[in-house]
């Protein structure tokens, strides 16, 4: 689509960016087969300008469906394979000496880009994981008393395997929490299986993909998702939930609670409503608090953990109705 205004959009205008939206989800759904809601809820995270974790066994589909993001956003992509003997000046770029000018020039990292999709996460040693700090949560790099501002959107995805794999090492909670929401994808069933053995679908249909809209479109849509309407009882509502997962020993910081929101947010935005339900935050919570665990036990199994917030939802009543 043109790039549009992001001053007071038109209700048109809105329509249309919501469109687009949802004309590449489809897009995409028709690449990874069979992972209808998790491909809503990744496009989900890229509108409520957040990072993405995706944690699963190698081979089912979690590249692809990171590469297929990239492509629905458009603007600039870099991968990075993680490895253990990646260094931060691999991610962030280093100063290099130039002869011509006497002077040191910046040399730009893969960091420096619209997309960025760190496959492999938790194989890259933490050292280097911890120069993607500053990064995920301020959008620039700083370096050698000087900061470089990332591009505008700027959205990060990360793949990691499980944990008992030979040769990765556990994320830090710091760098969780500056996940917004995690995914676990799952074999796919018979059917979809089928359609990507016939290369109908899967990894060789990533051609067939492109930017649902350009880098201005994104950015209103990320805009209109922000002013979605969030009144003072869906916040009483959070408040609560937030307080019950942290009596329970569960680690919420208060940068997960505004991801929570965010993530609410744009999908109440996806379903062409102005303001968030108490759907849109259930619906939402296992995934943005499943990975950040228990303060008793960070490696708390993903799947245990969502059935600990499932029970905690029923237990804190909602008060409130649309």
């Amino acid at each position: 689509m043109s790039a549009m205004s992001a001053e007071s959009p038109s209700a048109a205008a809105v329509q249309a960016v919501r469109e687009c939206v949802h004309a590449g989800l489809k897009a995409l759904c028709r690449v990874v087969v069979g992972k209808d809601q998790a491909v809503r809820r990744s496009v989900a995270v890229m509108l409520a300008g957040g990072h993405l974790l995706i944690e699963d066994l190698p081979g089912v589909g979690k590249t692809t469906l990171a590469k297929g993001l990239s492509r629905l956003m458009g603007g600039s992509y870099q991968r990075v394979q993680g490895t253990n003997d990646l260094l931060p000046s691999d991610l962030l770029g280093v100063h290099l000496w130039d002869a011509a000018s006497q002077t040191f020039r910046f040399q730009h990292g893969p960091v420096f880009a619209n997309v960025v999709l760190l496959d492999e996460l938790n194989r890259i040693g933490p050292k280097t994981q911890s120069s993607l700090m500053e990064v995920m949560v301020e959008g620039q790099v700083s370096l050698d008393r000087a900061t470089y501002p990332l591009p505008d959107p700027f959205f990060v995805i990360a793949t990691q395997n499980p944990m008992d794999h030979s040769g990765t090492f556990p994320l830090p909670e710091s760098q969780i929490d500056r996940f917004a929401c995690v995914l676990h994808l799952g074999y796919p069933d018979a059917d979809a299986e089928r359609l990507v053995f016939r290369g109908e679908a899967g990894a060789e249909r990533l051609d067939t993909l492109g930017p649902a809209m350009d880098l201005i479109g994104w950015r209103l849509a990320r805009g209109l998702v922000h002013a979605v309407l969030l009144a003072d009882p869906a916040m009483d509502y959070v408040e609560r939930v937030v307080a019950r997962i942290r009596k329970d020993k569960g680690f919420c910081s208060t940068r997960a609670a505004g991801h929570w929101l965010a993530l609410a947010k744009a999908e109440a935005w996806l379903s062409a409503r102005d303001f968030v339900t108490p759907d849109d935050l259930q619906t939402t919570l296992g995934d943005v608090m499943a990975h950040r665990g228990t303060m008793d036990d960070r490696r708390l199994n993903r799947d245990d953990r969502r059935e600990q917030l499932a029970r905690l939802l029923s237990e804190v009543p909602v008060g409130w109705k649309p």
